[in-house]
């Protein structure tokens, strides 16, 4: 038996309930290296590449892919977004891997449900199917299981049945691909996330929604996720997020006969506390998606289980709630799941518990809101109640960390398939109600979360660009900061925030070292415009306060964002 060689080649993966995309690590990646390692495939003949370092050095991973015996591609953009510097996998770039592929070629993950670049468009099924190639139709990480035999391909690859993997498998797949994580090009600096379980437990589903292709809800046992944090975390994991879930508040929650199942306060302490105390010094700790009308239905044991994850998480947590319409029409006719006043109160609920601001500048948690457009039952009117409902939330005093507004993308086998002409018919006013909610709304409200003077730790340093540098804090949609001078990369800066955009911040240094900075960052200093900045950088350096304040006399506020 030769040493059996495999590559896993990361093409991102954008769902509902699950991130991929750099700096995030999808747990299809973690998987699939687990499966190889159970079936005796040695960690130094299991690479691992990102679609970002196979353009950036081709030549390189050209040979790597010759001489797999196993190729396995991880795609699929169920949601699509903006991304800071990585772009998800294109299906020219697939074809133009597996020709170059001599071995076993397999491609998974959401992208089995179809493929399309954006909102909007409706994704079409991948032909992809021949003796050597292959779409996992279930999961691509049990077909790779399956496929394998003692560490060799098994010679009647093409009659292995697809199939979903089972809790237990995942298990121990999620514990012995742990080593992967090393391999990211971002490493140390990975986003793990974390699935709890996947399926909803709805007996109707959204007409859009993809969730139950996977059928009933399959929980995770507690103390195996905790263990998947261990092995993690020592591998060098410090950023983890429960994310791979319709609704965190339904983990383990029990069915009492009724349309939602009832949420168990206690399993979820055990789930946050265990990660905790198995992973003292990680440093953050988020979630997704919450189901509002989850909260709604059970507002207490919901309200325990949120300050269960104030008093364990880190601060800039989201709780993404899918609202979808504020339109009782669509509501209706898409089986959404909340009307406008029960959504309001889960608003107003998750506001109470976790508004106040965290250590590291950002509030604890807050809500994010997802509306979806092009369904069944819009008319121009949806537009109007979409609007005014957020316009009431802003008005209320409450806060939104994020509104997401996409178009839907129509998958095979659900309701919307086949029934999105709205999109088209809406488009121009979509954009235009778009843009108001940018200016309206979300940039107001983000002047709520973040005001100017605010101090937020630890932003990570992605990408220069000309005379700005844009970088985040890790976490869940984690704001975009634009610094005004190019700042070593991959590093973490405290900023001050100076300003804001529809979605995204301004900042500088914090504390700002006056002898050293540039006008284009000492006229960012609250009160000080370009002609002043001309000054005080003029006149420098400073020896202290007092020497500063002959040039600022008027801006003694100022000295807590500088040093000297």
């Amino acid at each position: 038996m030769h040493n059996t060689k495999a590559i896993i080649i990361d093409g991102y993966v954008d769902e509902p309930a699950c991130f991929g995309v750099p700096p995030y690590i999808s747990p299809y990646i973690r998987y699939i290296a687990g499966a190889l390692r159970e079936k005796k495939i040695h960690e130094d003949d299991i690479h691992y590449a990102t679609i970002d370092q196979i353009r950036a050095n081709s030549e390189n991973f050209s040979q790597i892919i010759k001489n797999a015996d196993i190729v396995t591609i991880v795609a699929g953009m169920a949601v699509p977004g903006k991304y800071l510097r990585s772009t998800p996998i294109s299906p020219g770039e697939i074809e133009s891997i597996f020709s170059a592929a001599q071995g076993i070629k397999i491609i998974g993950g959401p992208i089995r449900l179809g493929f399309s670049k954006e909102g909007g468009k409706t994704a079409s099924r991948l032909g992809i199917n021949s003796d050597d190639t292959f779409l996992a139709r279930k999961d691509i990480e049990s077909l790779v299981y399956d496929i394998l035999k003692d560490g060799d391909i098994q010679k009647n690859a093409s009659d292995i049945s697809h199939r979903f993997r089972t809790v237990e498998e995942i298990g121990r797949w999620s514990k012995y691909g742990a080593f992967i994580i090393k391999k990211h090009p971002d490493y140390p600096h990975v986003m793990c996330e974390l699935e709890t379980y996947r399926g909803c437990g709805r007996k109707k589903h959204c007409s859009f929604c993809t969730e139950p292709s996977y059928g009933q809800s399959d929980y995770r046992p507690v103390i195996e996720v905790i263990e998947e944090v261990k092995e993690l975390y020592d591998n060098g994991a410090r950023y983890f997020r429960i994310g791979r879930q319709p609704d965190i508040m339904s983990y383990h929650a029990v069915d009492k006969g009724g349309e939602i199942p009832e949420p168990d306060p206690e399993v979820l302490k055990s789930l946050y506390k265990g990660i905790r105390n198995i992973a003292p010094e990680l440093k953050v700790l988020h979630m997704d998606n919450a189901n509002p009308a989850t909260i709604s239905e059970y507002p207490e044991k919901c309200k325990e289980i949120l300050k269960t994850i104030v008093k364990y998480h880190s601060p800039g947590d989201i709780a993404a709630l899918g609202m979808e319409s504020a339109d009782p029409a669509v509501i209706k006719a898409n089986n959404l799941k909340v009307m406008p006043d029960q959504i309001f109160e889960v608003i107003k609920l998750i506001n109470e518990v976790g508004s106040f601001r965290g250590n590291n500048g950002m509030p604890e948690i807050l809500p994010g809101i997802n509306i979806v457009h092009g369904l069944k039952g819009e008319t121009k009117k949806t537009f109007e109640y979409n609007y005014d409902f957020l316009k009431e939330v802003m008005d209320s005093d409450l806060i939104l960390r994020r509104i997401n507004i996409r178009q839907v993308m129509a998958f095979p086998d659900t309701e919307m398939y086949g029934n999105n002409e709205l999109v088209m018919k809406h488009k121009r006013l979509f954009l235009k109600y778009k843009e108001n909610i940018r200016k309206n709304i979300d940039l107001p409200m983000l002047r709520k979360v973040v005001p100017n003077g605010t101090i937020l730790k630890d932003v990570f340093c992605e990408v220069n660009d000309k005379n700005m540098c844009f970088g985040r804090q890790f976490g869940s949609y984690p704001l975009l900061i634009g610094i005004p001078s190019n700042m070593p990369l991959n590093k973490f800066v405290d900023i001050t925030v100076t300003g804001h955009g529809h979605r995204s911040i301004t900042g500088i240094p914090h504390p700002l070292d006056i002898n050293t900075a540039s006008i284009a960052l000492i006229k960012e200093l609250p009160g000080i415009g370009k002609k002043q900045a001309n000054i005080i950088h003029s006149k420098g350096p400073f020896s202290n306060a007092n020497d500063f304040l002959k040039y600022a006399e008027n801006h003694k506020d100022l000295l807590q964002y500088i040093k000297f």
